[in-house]
């Protein structure tokens, strides 16, 4: 399994002192899907600026969060095989980016299934890092574990720039800016083979998407050859969608359900965390556990809204039950945590503020003997408002009035009322 250590070692080698890539190719597309220009070069001869700019875009291709910009897929079987997509990219990472008719061909691959409506730059690295041991406290031996050769593919957007206005030194005058086309950070990315547990996984390969909304399954499996994976944010809106679509027509307000849902399983995580402590396997939610979850909640959902949620989960994550955390909103659940403490505070002032209004009676009841019994009415406002305080007939009946302004508070025996 590839995790974030995996990643950030192969990330810090890309600075120029320790940067190893042999080779750098790549492919300029157009919004009409043609290859406009191609590039072959020797990476470490590319000059300083171009060399920093594209390291780069290249680390820049294994940015995110792992479960959500960063997938580990595997190669469907069929791809396995002879002739398969595994068997092309061993050859492609083997031939150090020197075959012409390889690259060319992954270059139209992914120009028949990018769905990307501008221009485009197809980068591929090509490296061989030689994997230093390490001792359990992550101290270096110098002593070779093993040289884990691969490719990284990058897949950078290229727009016009903004238009606006610029110095023109040739002309000694302020005019319009020429607008260049200029390469954007990477879209889509991949690297294969995938580094897992400090080792090359020839099964596998590490996924990039820039945008967790949508991990371009038809890309996947088309240009990759792997099984489809949806990222925590898909997940996370698949689950949203199970729940409230069986909620709708049997409760009001499925959202704030669907929270109190999220916060059983986020008690459930954390359960499970206390129990598996130091365990890298990151607990998923299955079939029964969302069922547990759904009783022991709070809210009372219906049975037949309860088997259907049940149900529905199963069917959509029957490939690959996702992790507890990829479900839990966070953002929401701490906004209506927020609330709750709100509410709580307001409480608790309302019950002090009753309680002194109580002991300032009783004291009065002390010191005036029986005088306070006769009172028919108490008032307390703050002194500036005294001065306000007026009588007045209305008719036969004789009323105290208190002036009120907008966003001033009332508490009416020790109650927060609304005038």
């Amino acid at each position: 399994m590839v995790t974030k250590k995996d990643i950030l070692e192969l990330k810090k080698r890309m600075k120029k002192e320790d940067c190893t890539f042999t080779r750098l190719n790549g492919c300029y597309v157009n919004a009409n899907r043609e290859k406009v220009v191609t590039i072959d070069e020797n990476f470490l001869n590319l000059d300083d600026e171009e060399f920093y700019k594209y390291l780069e875009l290249a680390k820049k291709a294994l940015s995110g969060t792992i479960g959500n910009n960063l997938l580990e897929l595997h190669f469907e079987e069929s791809q396995r095989e002879s002739g398969g997509l595994q068997q092309f990219f061993m050859g492609l990472k083997q031939s150090g980016l020197k075959n012409p008719e390889l690259t060319d061909r992954l270059y139209d691959q992914i120009i028949e299934n990018y769905d990307y409506p501008g221009n485009y730059l197809i980068l591929i690295f090509h490296d061989a890092y030689d994997v230093m041991t390490k001792t359990s406290d992550n101290l270096k031996i110098d002593e070779s574990e093993e040289v884990f050769e691969y490719i990284l593919c990058a897949i950078c957007p290229v727009n016009l720039s903004k238009p606006g206005l610029g110095y023109i030194s040739d002309e000694n005058r302020i005019g319009s800016r020429i607008r260049d086309w200029v390469v954007g950070v990477p879209d889509t990315g991949f690297l294969f083979p995938a580094f897992a547990e400090r080792s090359a996984d020839i099964d596998s390969m590490t996924y990039f998407v820039k945008d967790a909304k949508d991990s371009h399954p038809d890309f996947v499996a088309n240009v990759l050859g792997c099984g489809p994976r949806r990222t925590a944010t898909e997940q996370k809106k698949v689950f949203s969608t199970i729940v409230k679509k069986a909620l709708a027509p049997v409760m009001d307000e499925p959202e704030e359900v669907l929270l109190s849902i999220q916060e059983g399983i986020n008690a459930r995580l954390e359960e499970d965390d206390e129990m598996l402590a130091g365990d890298e396997m990151a607990p998923v939610l299955t079939k029964e556990t969302i069922s547990q979850v759904l009783q022991e909640i709070d809210v009372e959902i219906p049975g037949s809204a309860m088997s259907q949620i049940a149900c529905e989960f199963e069917e959509a994550f029957v490939d690959e039950m996702p992790p507890m955390e990829a479900l839990i909103d966070q953002k929401a659940l701490a906004a209506k945590e927020a609330v709750k403490e709100k509410q709580e505070l307001v409480k608790q002032v309302i019950e002090l503020q009753q309680e002194l209004v109580d002991k300032e009676l009783a004291s009065d009841e002390e010191s005036g003997g029986e005088s306070v019994k006769t009172y028919d009415v108490v008032v307390r406002v703050k002194p500036d408002k005294a001065t306000q305080i007026k009588s007045q007939y209305i008719g036969d009946q004789k009323f105290i009035l208190i002036p009120m302004e907008d966003g001033e508070n009332v508490n009416l025996n020790g109650v927060h009322t609304k005038i």
